[in-house]
């Protein structure tokens, strides 16, 4: 059985394994669980019966005008199973009152995002991929 939820009740790292696929150096459950914490706003995807999240999405915002949604994932096994969608369109409903809701992605997800009534727009980026962990080599 799948359920949505807009908070973090019951939610331990031991749920949070098996994403950020394809990361060199992708963070430990227990610092997913902290990029969750510290998130203004997310929603999880969770399959009760195996007791994982499935997928996720994040938002960071003022709570004012601006939001900014940095992660959307859902692990590979259960993509193309509308999960993704659900989590997209729940957050823009939490983020109705909200001016500006922006997203960086890859040329080929901007089909995806378009659907949802989001538009193409330039960005500029700077990624430190030494603290790509969420932790510091230093």
């Amino acid at each position: 059985m799948m359920k949505y939820k807009n908070n973090l009740d019951g939610i331990s790292a031991d749920m949070l394994k098996g994403f950020f696929v394809d990361w060199p150096n992708p963070p430990s459950p227990q610092t997913h669980v902290t990029l969750l914490r510290n998130s203004s706003k997310v929603i999880v995807a969770i399959d009760e019966d195996a007791n994982q999240v499935i997928g996720f999405i994040t938002t960071i915002s003022d709570g004012v005008l601006s939001a900014y949604i940095p992660f959307l994932e859902v692990l590979p096994e259960y993509k193309n199973k509308g999960i993704g969608k659900e989590l997209v369109k729940r957050m823009l409903e939490e983020l109705e009152d909200i001016y500006m809701v922006d997203l960086c992605c890859d040329d080929d997800l901007v089909p995806y995002y378009e659907r949802f009534g989001m538009h193409r727009s330039n960005g500029m980026l700077v990624r430190n991929y030494s603290m790509q962990s969420g932790v510091s080599g230093k």
